[in-house]
């Protein structure tokens, strides 16, 4: 193997790994560079389908992107999607091989990493440069026996480490001085330099903490990227709450997403955050439900137990009273099952076995069945000509009189649309993604005259929003020359 590889590691989770990622992998793209994103363990109810008709992180499909390729399972050999505090359904090679608690993974990661080296060589064999993710920190003492994902992969196929810390977060310098004390030998010296991420402000009032830092871990910090405000990318896992600046009119849609406890796959809602005129609000426990024209359920990984937590948080009369009133109800996966009569999981996929009610709007049952569906969806609407494009990633198998009245065309795709009009289900996700059926969605709402807005062309402008910005504030050319020494 030939390629060269370079690993980002960060100080914790959320420091701005899978951004420099995908920063990187554009930039070096557009030095002409043949270059592929890897993470070798995420942990992220996010996640794409790959051309290969396998499951990954959706930020590696980001990077993908990024690079100009098509998702593939290759770019994260192992994925978990947790389903409880303590267990996860565990992927390999993008397909689901079983769920496992936090003690049987840790036992089963020497079998887990055979997957991920046998994944990274494949890729040298066909880019010349490979840009890796780590996951959360290395530094975390518990998880540092047959680690996967950060030093043991960096270890185990012998790449240097940048390591970025969030100063936005504060406490960058004990952040990165604390990572590095807690790393072996080997460990340290691997690490060619740091980042800090986020910065805001006077960068000549910071210099001082630079020098001392680098004088301090005898390790330069290769650059300081500032806070891009209003950058959109995909989030890896967690939810945004942040509510995109537009000005509320009286013709704004007002659409409410409950915050579920395994909420997977929000990211169908980012072309919803960032339309001009819709006015999105996640709704978390304990928080006034507002009244809207639209209340979408998201997808879920424990769909028995959120829809339980959703009774217990009163959204059944909300939901029942929106109706009532002329508001429009929309199911996506396993919101949609939420929209049924029953869901049965008679072998405990996602929890404990056995069977939960659901809102009953639609006549049709859901039973969860061991193997998952995953495939990339092309089609239209039956109330419309407009194409619907987008993926399932689902164990459920639904069947009852309400999908002989389905919302979309497509075989083997469950959908349903109720007789007034004003509920539609489906198990597609990136249902917004697509101007023409976001037009669609958003005028079925209520939404007069909806604009356009390219969601495509945001997520390509924000990834070379970042390339651009690592190219003004990090040192590239000693990185580059930090790579040479390690691949003469």
């Amino acid at each position: 193997m030939s390629c060269k590889t370079l690993m980002i590691q960060g100080t914790t989770s959320d420091a701005g790994k899978s951004t420099l990622v995908a920063g990187l992998c554009r930039y070096y793209k557009n030095q002409g560079i043949k270059v592929a994103p890897f993470k070798p363990q995420n942990m992220a109810l996010n996640s794409a389908v790959t051309v290969n008709g396998g499951e990954i992180g959706r930020a590696q499909a980001v990077q993908a992107q990024a690079c100009g390729l098509e998702p593939h399972t290759d770019f994260n050999p192992v994925l978990l999607k947790p389903n409880t505090d303590i267990g996860a359904q565990v992927i390999i090679n993008g397909k689901a091989i079983s769920t496992m608690d936090a003690r049987d993974f840790h036992d089963y990661k020497t079998t887990a990493m055979k997957a991920v080296l046998a994944a990274y060589e494949r890729l040298c064999n066909q880019y010349d440069l490979i840009i890796v993710e780590g996951a959360g920190s290395p530094a975390e003492i518990n998880l540092r026996d047959r680690d996967i994902a950060n030093m043991g992969f960096a270890e185990a196929v012998d790449c240097p480490v940048i390591l970025i810390a969030d100063i936005d977060r504060g406490g960058v310098f004990a952040h990165l001085t604390g990572t590095i004390n807690l790393l072996s030998q080997t460990e340290q010296d691997r690490i060619i330099g740091m980042v800090i991420n986020r910065f805001r402000g006077d960068i000549s009032l910071l210099q001082p903490g630079i020098d001392w830092l680098e004088d301090h871990s005898k390790k330069p910090v290769f650059g300081t990227l500032p806070y891009l405000h209003g950058l959109h990318l995909e989030s890896e896992d967690s939810v945004s709450i942040e509510q995109a600046e537009h000005i509320q009119t009286e013709t704004t849609l007002n659409i409410v997403v409950p915050v579920l406890t395994r909420m997977s796959n929000h990211t169908d809602f980012d072309p919803l955050r960032l339309h001009p005129q819709v006015n999105l609000q996640y709704i978390q426990l304990g928080e006034i439900i507002p009244k809207s024209d639209l209340i979408i359920l998201a997808g879920s990984k424990s769909v028995r137990a959120d829809i339980q937590f959703l009774f217990e948080n009163g959204w059944q009369d909300h939901i029942d009273q929106h109706l009532r009133y002329g508001g429009k109800l929309l199911g996506i996966c396993g919101g949609f099952q939420m929209l049924g009569q029953h869901i049965h999981d008679p072998s405990g996929l996602e929890g404990h076995a056995g069977s939960q009610a659901g809102f009953a709007y639609l006549d049709f049952e859901t039973c969860i069945e061991t193997e998952k569906q995953l495939r990339q969806i092309k089609t239209q609407f039956t109330f419309t000509e407009a194409e619907v494009s987008g993926y399932e990633i689902r164990a459920g198998k639904s069947t009852g009189k309400a999908l002989a009245n389905p919302a979309v065309i497509a075989e083997n795709s469950e959908s349903a649309i109720s007789e007034d009009k004003q509920i539609i289900g489906t198990y597609i996700h990136g249902l917004f993604d697509t101007d023409s059926a976001c037009q669609v969605l958003l005028s079925w709402a209520g939404l007069n005259n909806p604009e356009t807005i390219n969601y495509v062309q945001i997520t390509e402008e924000g990834i070379d929003r970042v390339a651009d910005c690592i190219k003004e504030n990090m040192d590239l050319s000693t990185i580059e020359k930090c790579l040479e020494k390690y691949y003469p």
